[in-house]
C-alpha cells in the first residue's frame, strides 16, 4: 500500500511537497510514478522516476517546475512542485511499476497510492 501525504489550496506561484511512503513495498524495487487527474479528464503521467533514482521523465507540461526524488532509506518518493499554476489542479497519486519502458502508461502500474487534492487559486 502507497501512502500520500502532502497538497491542499495554494496560491498561484506557491509550492507544495507531495510524500508517497510505502507499507508493505520496498520501493527500491519499484520505478515510482505521479499521476494527476482534473476533474472531467483523464488520468495523466507528470513524472516517472527509476527504481535507482538515476532516471527521470517529466511532462512538458511541468519540466522545469516539479521535481521527483526518492528517499530509499525512508522508502519513500516526493514530488516537489513549484511555480504552481491553476491548471495543476488535480488529484495527485503516486504509483509503481516494474516496466521503465512503458512508465508514461498508467496501466502498466499496478500498486496506488489513495490520491491527494492539489487546488490552485487564487
Amino acid at each position: 500500500q502507497l501512502e500520500q501525504s502532502g497538497g491542499g489550496l495554494v496560491q498561484p506561484g506557491d509550492s507544495l511537497r507531495l510524500s508517497c511512503d510505502a507499507s508493505g513495498y520496498i520501493l527500491t524495487n519499484y520505478h515510482m510514478g505521479w499521476f494527476r487527474q482534473a476533474p472531467g479528464k483523464e488520468r495523466e503521467f507528470v513524472v516517472a522516476i527509476s527504481s535507482g533514482g538515476r532516471s527521470t521523465t517529466y511532462a512538458d507540461s511541468v519540466r522545469g517546475r516539479f521535481t521527483v526524488s526518492r528517499d530509499m532509506a525512508k522508502n519513500a518518493v516526493y514530488l516537489q512542485m513549484n511555480s504552481l499554476k491553476p491548471e495543476d489542479t488535480a488529484v495527485y497519486y503516486c504509483a509503481a511499476n516494474k516496466l521503465w519502458f512503458a512508465r508514461t502508461d498508467s496501466s502498466t502500474y499496478n500498486v496506488w497510492g489513495q490520491g491527494t487534492q492539489v487546488t490552485v487559486s487564487s
